[in-house]
């Protein structure tokens, strides 16, 4: 009978619902989870008082461990305790539904056969608690789990397992606006550092039985939960699974940021260009969700993972898709042209001025030459300190406080840059083309991507500098064979361009119509079918 009952209401992965508060679970211990206690494990002892001391041992002392006994007024008053850690439980919901539904004299209501502590515990999982997701454990690697995660233990003496109440809290962070993909139309909600919240977020806009997930823990030490979200039969399986390969065989001592899982799971470490995007916007993962991808939600983080991945992501806003469909299309073809002159301007000005003055109008070539009348310095080096310099001003204006950044960065850059050509150390032209570099590279819509684009640029200046337009066209062989090389998760890095899909163009460099896109990339979906064809208003 006890085995019997000790399965009763086992967790299961996806199937179980984040509980009253939303929680992971007790989704699978992946990546040697739970190996931090698998040591000093074993059964729960008989004992009441004993247990409460191993868990006070275990814990080492815990200021905000809350320990409270009491007694059952069923099986003889029966000595029972209730186990939780004040700084990760919600209070309320102890006090509430666990402490009130427990303390009152009910055993009126006690059934006669209520007289041992298993028919006490059956009661109390049954009848009693008010918490609307509960477990039953009988071992302690378990029970120290989810004590850690903000749950409540309910231990009884005689009894050698506890009920286990979902009531996970404390102090979180509200849903605000998005800080790094602000929109002008659309949602303003974003992401927070919880992972019930940024789920419930998603679900919000997808309302589908077919919405599901799947909760592991990663971290030997921190235990962090993450979570794989995807839609059935819209999903490959072969991606899912592939994405959930990786994610188990991750075995580090700490998940603290999303970040973490990428540099773990991507395909190519040695490149410059990501292969793993992330976004804290619920709507652009809904969005790839419906596509067919997959999303990883990190505990702790607003940023959330999606895989795979194609370049074209990259360069697209939500508010493409927010705008009519002829404004999208401009906007994004913008952000094209902005990448470009953000890889090759300074590069292409060096080529210009040090080995292809012949390709410029006598005027501006005068013109040029004059500007640069008195400057001590080849154009590359001359480049190289300008974009040296900006960097290190956008660098600080970033991590100085946030009330004197902006002014730092603004003010250093105009006095910089004036006292920099008034002493004939760089050129005004020289200014111009890093200015005009800079706001390009602000447009580029993934953060991630325009540091990569910043990074290249370097190498392209050197290219210039050495062999001039040359140096430039062999340096951009090399950077579309690397691109043409890139994987994410089986998924061509330069889809739906290689290999060529003329249907899935559509949504790569413009933004046609909502009616005319009537399929999903089969690159990631398994149903490509988004809508009847043949949409179009017809007034």
């Amino acid at each position: 009978m006890q085995r019997k009952f000790r399965e009763v209401r086992e967790v299961k992965m996806r199937k179980t619902p984040f509980g009253a508060n939303g929680d992971g679970g007790g989704g699978n211990n992946a990546g040697g989870a739970g190996q931090a206690f698998a040591a000093r494990g074993g059964r729960l002892d008989t004992d009441l008082n004993a247990n409460l001391d191993r868990i006070r041992g275990e814990l080492a002392g815990s200021p905000d461990l809350v320990v409270r006994k009491f007694t059952l007024r069923i099986a003889g008053r029966l000595p029972a305790a209730a186990v939780y850690l004040e700084t990760v439980t919600d209070k309320d919901t102890v006090n509430d539904f666990v402490m009130r539904s427990l303390m009152p004299p009910y055993a009126a209501d006690a059934p006669e056969a209520a007289d041992s502590p298993e028919a006490a515990f059956r009661y109390v999982c049954d009848n009693a608690l008010a918490v609307g997701h509960i477990e039953m454990l009988d071992d302690w690697t378990s029970l120290l789990l989810e004590l850690l995660t903000g749950k409540t233990l309910l231990l009884l003496e005689g009894w050698n397992q506890c009920v286990c109440g979902s009531t996970i809290g404390g102090e979180k962070r509200a849903v605000s606006e998005a800080s790094t993909q602000v929109v002008v139309r659309g949602p303003k909600d974003s992401f927070s550092e919880s992972v019930a919240t940024n789920i419930a977020l998603v679900r919000r806009r997808i309302r589908s039985p077919k919405f599901g997930f799947d909760s592991l823990k990663i971290g030997t030490v921190t235990q962090t939960t993450v979570v794989m979200l995807y839609i059935d039969g819209i999903v490959k399986d072969d991606i899912r699974q592939e994405v959930r390969r990786r994610l188990e065989k991750i075995n580090t001592d700490a998940i603290l940021e999303s970040g973490y899982i990428e540099e773990f799971i991507e395909d190519s470490w040695y490149s410059p260009f990501p292969t793993v995007f992330h976004t804290e916007r619920p709507d652009v993962v809904a969005a790839n969700l419906l596509e067919g991808r997959v999303a990883i939600v990190v505990d702790g983080t607003p940023f959330v993972l999606i895989a795979p991945t194609v370049l074209s992501q990259f360069f697209t806003a939500a508010e493409d898709y927010y705008q009519r469909y002829d404004i999208g299309t401009f906007i994004r073809l913008l952000r094209y042209v902005a990448f470009v002159i953000s890889l090759f301007g300074p590069a292409c000005y060096i080529a210009l001025t040090t080995f292809h003055q012949e390709m410029l109008p006598t005027t501006l070539l005068i013109n040029l030459s004059g500007a640069r009348e008195g400057v001590p310095f080849p154009a590359i080096v001359e480049a190289f300190l300008m974009e040296i310099s900006f960097e290190i001003l956008r660098e600080a204006g970033i991590r100085m406080p946030r009330a004197v950044g902006q002014a730092v960065s603004i003010v250093g850059a105009l006095v910089l840059g004036e006292a920099a050509v008034q002493a004939g150390i760089v050129s005004p032209i020289m200014v111009i083309v890093v200015a005009i570099t800079a706001i390009a590279n602000f447009s580029i819509p993934a953060y991630n991507l325009a540091i990569t684009a910043r990074m290249l640029r370097f190498l392209f200046m050197l290219a210039a500098g050495f062999l001039g337009f040359y140096g430039i066209i062999l340096g951009m062989l090399m950077l579309v064979a690397h691109m043409n090389s890139l994987r994410s998760f089986g998924v061509s890095f330069l889809s739906p361009l290689v290999p060529l899909k003329y249907k899935q163009l559509k949504d790569a460099f413009v933004r046609l119509p909502h009616w005319y896109a009537d399929e999903r990339p089969d690159d990631t979906a398994a149903d490509t079918s988004r809508m009847p064809p043949d949409q179009k208003p017809r007034p």
